[in-house]
């Protein structure tokens, strides 16, 4: 047992000088304690008792070792000259005779109190406050400072004597936090589970210790530090043992390093050792192969979310531990008229997602399960969330999230000190939070945040036409693939153009997926989920190069899609999840596509499982008694009707009409029209703004009011409803007399529309797809009432474009007695019963023609 030696009382002890509260009574004083406390600390003892007082004081003798024949602790104090032996004591025993004789050899030697001058230099002058608390602690640079613990208030925070200076400050353990005592109305403590044994755990090891501190940061008027001892760090001991937590608001100034305190706390969890006793893990229900496994990312949902495609071949949605994505901060900095595009309107998403989607993409990554947010109800102000499994995602060492904290890209989510379904590398994603701020980075920046003005023209008809010469002009263009709605349809992200398309696959016909009609659901054609999952895999969020030929009649871009050099359309077909489409007769990829197609059908597989090659029919060709004129002339389509009528002009005048249309927007610009001056009558030409702010001749067919005149632009075939502030009057010197209506109106010959709106509809789309705004050549056949019809071919290919779509049967023949168009006509019907053999489109339900045609809405 130790004591230190106390004055007063009758025993025949030495008389000691004496340290009350901090302040010196006497010279001498702290050199006498420190001698004792040098000598005692931590050392075995034994002691006799010789005296007792009324009070309940014992005096007596201290012996340094397991019995009385060490040394005299008394007679250690008096011969260094640190204590006197008391006055009026008789020396009649041999214990007094000894001191008496210590004394005597002390003064002799002149030690201590009985040195020369009045022993003022050991009077120890302390410091209870410290003026600049930030500024002191700076100053020592975190060197370790010699220091003797004075007093344990708990676990985790203690009184320090600094020497050599004298500065007594309280010192709070950095990182971690002990159970303390609570102090109650009535002045009393009680403290916390396991608040005793830790703070005696503190205690037993460093009470009035020689330490060394190293201070790391201060709080208020306490100092934050490390207090090392020979036998280990107190503050690690601790966690260890299961007497204290890791503290998320100190652990980043641990200089040792915050995973240290983070693995021996762990370890004090996994053995729940005190503290830790009712500990449950967070992902203590899974297996091992569930919390740590390697898969590869498919798809980034948006700043902190990703899907990957585990090794089984199952998909799953991974949620990056403790970051939060770039948000809207407060109530008025979104217009509520606009609809919210979250990737491009929230600053900062838009470049946290291109930073996972150019570093993950593809690529395999190690996942480590942290915790399991369970699924949480809606509330008034959050709504609802499914179960989420937040992990830790690294890749080549680097862990992603705290890659994107450190941009500025995402920000930390602080917990309560209790809750513990944290990311794993919790202190990094702090870190590289703090580095963000300083730096200012990203979301933490001064500067102007990044603005996205992205066009989306998916769907939007007028604005997919003004774009499409520039696309087509462009030939191969670097896209993104946003999204991918079945296996040939796409959005794509132009980034050169900032702008979002609707892009279908050229030269393929695709199974269709289930569609959600009025009141039922259109079940999916076989493999469109194979075909759609392929697509995805392939091409989803990855950089790909697109070449635009053309758009259908709802603005949908039509083209071929590479990744990686190779073709999409093409690798669809390879892997027997599309057939060619006859349209890709005319394209430089026809022949890889029919070959793709006939190993495809090889091998039976997929959409051609139950292929067999159908028998040609043959039709035995009727002579021709006359020669049917074929006189092809090159023209430009420009318009297709609903009726499946198209306009066109000719290639030999188009120089004039550039030529027209320049002198005549050169002389507006020079005399622009007065708005409203113009007083539109039905039939007469005038001029017209169209949506691309551009002047155009055109033709007045109905005037339903003045917000309301209906016109028709002569020299392309379109029309539209405009004000009348957007018409002018035509100049003679651009007058139809100068260059006639450059539009002629044209109808396909041997062919008979569908009446069905759906089939027509089909039959338009195809058309609009493959030739609008192409240049063809066409051939007048016969005339008829209201417009010419003819035959149109592709000007690459030749192929007949009225014969392709008798091919996939969107359209029946029309059956002509001429004998001259008998050979023409034969090879229609060939290529009819070829499509009804397919049970293709009009013919999926066989021939409908023998008795219910007026029920289908056709006719013989």
């Amino acid at each position: 047992m130790a004591s230190s030696a106390q004055s007063g009382g009758s025993s025949g002890g030495p008389a000691v000088p004496t340290v009350q509260r901090g302040i010196i009574k006497m010279p001498w004083a702290f050199p006498a304690r420190e001698f004792l406390r040098k000598k005692l600390i931590g050392k075995e003892v034994c002691f006799t008792i010789e005296n007792k007082t009324p009070q309940g004081r014992e005096y007596g003798m201290i012996y340094l070792g397991k019995d009385t024949n060490g040394e005299n602790i008394a007679e250690s104090l008096v011969a260094e000259g640190l204590a006197t032996r008391r006055e009026g004591m008789r020396a009649n025993n041999p214990e007094q005779n000894r001191l008496s004789e210590c004394e005597e050899q002390a003064k002799a030697a002149k030690k201590g109190m009985w040195s020369e001058g009045n022993g003022s230099h050991t009077i120890r002058d302390l410091k209870y406050t410290i003026e600049n608390p930030r500024h002191f602690v700076d100053s020592h640079h975190q060197k370790p400072v010699n220091a003797i613990i004075e007093h344990v208030r708990d676990g985790s925070v203690v009184r320090a004597l600094l020497l050599p200076d004298y500065y007594l400050v309280t010192v709070m353990l950095s990182g971690i936090k002990c159970p303390t005592f609570r102090r109650e109305a009535d002045g009393s403590e009680t403290p916390e589970p396991f608040a005793a044994e830790a703070k005696f755990f503190t205690e037993s090891r460093l009470l009035q210790r020689d330490v060394q501190i190293i201070l790391e940061s201060c709080h208020n008027q306490n100092i934050l530090g490390t207090i090392l001892h020979p036998n280990g760090n107190i503050t690690e001991l601790l966690l260890k043992e299961g007497f204290a937590r890791c503290v998320d608001w100190s652990i980043a100034v641990y200089t040792r390093g915050a995973e240290k305190l983070r693995a021996a706390e762990r370890f004090a969890k996994e053995r729940r050792l005190r503290i830790w006793r009712d500990y449950v893990a967070p992902t203590a229900n899974l297996d091992q192969k569930d919390k740590q496994f390697v898969a590869k990312v498919m798809q980034v949902l948006n700043a902190d979310a990703i899907v990957v495609k585990l090794n089984s071949g199952d998909y799953k949605t991974i949620h990056l531990s403790s970051i939060r994505p770039p948000r809207l901060e407060g109530e008025n900095t979104q217009d509520k008229n606009k609809k919210l595009r979250p990737l491009y309107d929230i600053p900062y998403m838009f470049e946290a997602r291109e930073f996972l989607r150019k570093k993950l993409i593809g690529k395999k990554v190690n996942v480590t399960v942290d915790y399991i947010r369970p699924a949480s109800p809606a509330t008034e102000t959050v709504p609802a969330f499914s179960e989420r499994t937040c992990a830790t995602v690294t890749i080549g060492g680097i862990n992603i999230a705290e890659a994107l904290v450190s941009k500025g890209l995402a920000t930390v989510i602080r917990y309560r000190q209790d809750d513990d379904q944290r990311s794993s590398h919790y202190d990094e994603l702090l870190a590289a939070e703090a580095r963000a701020i300083k730096n200012g980075k990203g979301l933490h920046s001064k500067k102007e945040v990044p603005i996205h003005r992205v066009a989306d023209i998916s769907g939007d008809t007028q604005k997919a036409k003004q774009f499409l010469p520039f696309l087509q002009r462009a030939g191969r263009s670097e896209a993104v693939v946003e999204y991918v709605f079945s296996g040939s349809r796409l959005k794509l992200y132009l980034p050169k153009e900032t702008c979002l398309i609707t892009f279908l696959l050229a030269g393929i016909e695709c199974p269709r997926g289930a569609r959600n009609l009025p009141g039922l659901v259109q079940e999916g054609e076989p493999f469109s989920e194979e075909a759609t999952l392929f697509t995805k895999e392939l091409v989803l969020q990855r950089e790909v190069e697109v070449e635009v030929e053309s758009m259908d009649k709802a603005g949908n871009f039509i083209g071929w899609l590479h990744i990686d050099g190779a073709n999409l359309s093409v690798l669809l077909v390879e892997h027997a999840l599309s057939k060619v489409h006859f349209t890709a007769e005319r394209s430089s990829y026809y022949k890889s596509l029919l070959s793709a197609e006939e190993a495809a059908k090889q091998k039976k597989e997929k959409v051609w499982a139950h292929y067999e090659e159908q028998p040609v029919e043959e039709v035995m060709p009727v002579l021709e008694e006359k020669e049917r004129s074929a006189s092809y002339k090159p023209v430009f389509v420009t318009e297709i009707t609903d009726d499946l009528h198209f306009y066109v002009q000719d290639v030999e005048t188009g120089t004039q009409l550039e030529k027209l249309m320049e002198n005549m927007r050169n002389d507006i610009a020079s005399h622009p029209p007065v708005e409203g001056s113009y007083a539109p009558r039905r039939g007469e030409f005038c001029i017209a703004k169209f949506v691309d702010g551009e002047w155009y001749r055109a033709r007045v067919e109905k005037v339903e009011s003045p917000a309301k005149i209906h016109v028709f632009y002569i020299d392309y075939g379109n029309r539209e409803v405009l004000p009348s502030t957007r018409l002018g009057t035509l100049s003679p010197a651009f007058s139809t007399r100068v260059l006639p209506a450059q539009a002629t109106e044209y109808a396909f010959a041997f062919i008979q529309v569908p009446q069905d709106d759906d089939a027509r509809t089909d039959a338009v789309d195809s058309v609009v797809r493959d030739i609008q705004n192409t240049q063809c050549l066409l051939n007048v056949e016969h005339l008829s009432a209201g417009c010419p019809h003819v035959t149109l071919q592709f000007a690459d290919s030749k192929g007949d474009v009225g014969l392709g779509l008798v091919k996939e049967g969107l359209v029946m023949v029309e059956v002509r007695k001429e004998k001259q168009f008998q050979k023409v006509i034969t090879e229609y019907l060939n290529a009819q019963e070829s499509a009804k053999s397919a049970r293709l489109n009009l013919w999926r339900y066989g021939d409908f023609r023998a008795d219910d045609a007026d029920e289908f809405g056709y006719s013989r």
